[in-house]
């Protein structure tokens, strides 16, 4: 009998998802080790390791296409450690922007909060009046930019 771990036991030992097993090898991130008669795939260690793998950079934010890079870096054992610091430098840009963005969102939602008393109907809630955007008549109205 063939030595392997079955595709939930895979998945499973790795913290993932069947399907998201699946997808992976769809994508050609992953490949079993073997098959069985049956069709069954099988997976060694070192797949369990490229799942880990592939579950830890996305926990870090890399999508699919930085992680198969990053994966192609790993195996070619001439790349340069440069070549895998220059994603990691551009993955925390990106971090930075989306931190910056929310920033501004949080500011310009606490402002909205502190315009609003709370007390009346809706029809005049400026915070409703602002998300819905300028009147018709051209006036920008209560304007969060």
């Amino acid at each position: 009998m063939r030595s392997g771990l079955t595709i939930g036991k895979a998945a499973k030992r790795a913290g993932a998802s069947i399907q998201a097993l699946r997808y992976y090898e769809r994508r050609g991130l992953l490949k079993p080790d073997d098959r069985l008669e049956s069709g069954y795939r099988l997976y060694g260690e070192e797949a369990v390791r490229r799942l880990q793998f592939i579950k830890n950079a996305q926990g870090l934010g890399f999508s699919l296409a930085e992680i198969a890079r990053l994966l192609r870096l790993r195996v070619g054992r001439k790349a340069q450690c440069a070549q895998v610091r220059r994603q990691a430098q551009a993955r925390l840009d990106h971090v930075r922007e989306k931190i910056a963005g929310l920033r501004a969102i949080e500011t310009i939602l606490q402002r909205l909060i502190r315009t609003c008393a709370a007390e009346g109907t809706t029809d005049s809630c400026p915070i409703l009046e602002t998300v819905a955007g300028p009147a018709r008549d051209g006036n920008r109205g209560n304007s969060i930019y």
